[in-house]
């Protein structure tokens, strides 16, 4: 007769093989189907992060809403942080299915406990930065998460289609501010150039670090949840660049940019990983102003989710009261 304990490993095994079957098939995994602990802690940390990244990201363009040129501009860029609050909701709401709920989450997050990109850490001391923000740090968005949208985890794959729809329209309307700049006078030409100088490399770091020094990167590929590695994504962000950047008229603050023919690759300078890091370990030049507005938002809006607690509460009594 079997024992009890072994039945456990029989079925755990069993589980195991129809996961790495489903894997091999390029099918999705469900919140409901058996997955390794590895997998469901590795989705968390990247989901999460990727949230929190929607809401971080909100605070460098919401404090140009008020200072936007025209009307018209301070309606777009409204629009564009609101997209980025619901991309933050969707996202917890995928990483809710995985078991840890949201307000732990936001509790590791405001802590300091929980990564985001680290793209945000930096300061948007002119208008041209809302531009550089779309084109380059959107595009970037955009080259990261397309592949996302086939993840192996069905939520978060299921997610990323429409964050991806929106992230297209933030990435044109940047570029649309910039060429705009670039048809202006010769300051607002200069304050275009600047602002891609301060955001070209942050751009290009925000696909993570160089694929040999990357420690998550392989198994999330093996897992299905990232199709490319880190280095091959940057280099199409790269080449998506190139001629965008020749169409507006600003240059690339990489002088030794070039094509390389016998590669088939865009040869480039060497990134500052030193800054990575440092921005990365909470030294950037906005870490402690992020952190600090995001707690102060959620302790001010305590008695919003308090009373909707309350609502809920009431309303699931009156249902039952009347079954």
């Amino acid at each position: 007769m079997t024992a009890p304990a072994d039945l456990s490993v029989v079925e755990d095994a069993e589980a195991q093989a129809r996961f790495e079957d489903l894997i091999a098939q390029d099918s999705r995994i469900e919140p409901r189907d058996w997955m390794p602990d590895a997998y469901r802690k590795t989705l968390i940390r990247q989901i999460s992060q990727h949230a929190h990244s929607e809401i971080i990201g909100m605070q460098p363009e919401s404090n140009w809403i008020s200072r936007a040129p025209s009307l018209k501009r301070k309606a777009i860029l409204m629009a564009k942080v609101q997209d980025e609050a619901g991309h933050g909701l969707y996202l917890y709401s995928a990483a809710q299915t995985l078991g840890i709920s949201r307000e732990e989450m936001t509790q590791q997050l405001i802590e300091g406990k929980a990564k985001y990109s680290s793209i945000f850490n930096y300061t948007t001391p002119t208008w041209a930065d809302m531009g550089a923000i779309g084109w380059l740090v959107d595009g970037a968005a955009i080259c990261n998460q397309v592949p996302l949208c086939r993840a192996s985890y069905g939520p978060y794959g299921r997610a990323m289609i429409r964050i991806c729809k929106e992230e297209s329209f933030h990435q044109r309307q940047g570029f649309e501010i910039l060429l705009e700049l670039m048809q202006g006078t010769e300051a607002q030409r200069r304050m275009a150039q600047e602002a891609v100088d301060r955001w070209y490399w942050p751009a290009l770091m925000m696909f993570g670090p160089p694929d040999d020094q990357s420690p998550n990167s392989a198994q999330s590929m093996a897992w299905n949840i990232k199709r490319f590695s880190n280095d091959e994504l940057r280099q199409r962000f790269v080449g998506m660049l190139v001629p965008q950047a020749e169409v507006m008229g600003v240059t690339l603050p990489d002088p030794n940019l070039k094509w390389n023919e016998a590669e088939q690759r865009y040869d480039m300078s060497e990134i500052d990983w030193t800054e990575f890091h440092e921005v990365l370990a909470g030294r950037g030049p906005a870490n402690a102003e992020r952190l600090r507005r995001r707690r102060e938002a959620h302790e001010e809006g305590a008695w919003v989710r308090e009373a909707a607690a309350e609502y809920a509460r009431k309303q699931a009594l009156k249902q039952k009261a009347v079954a």
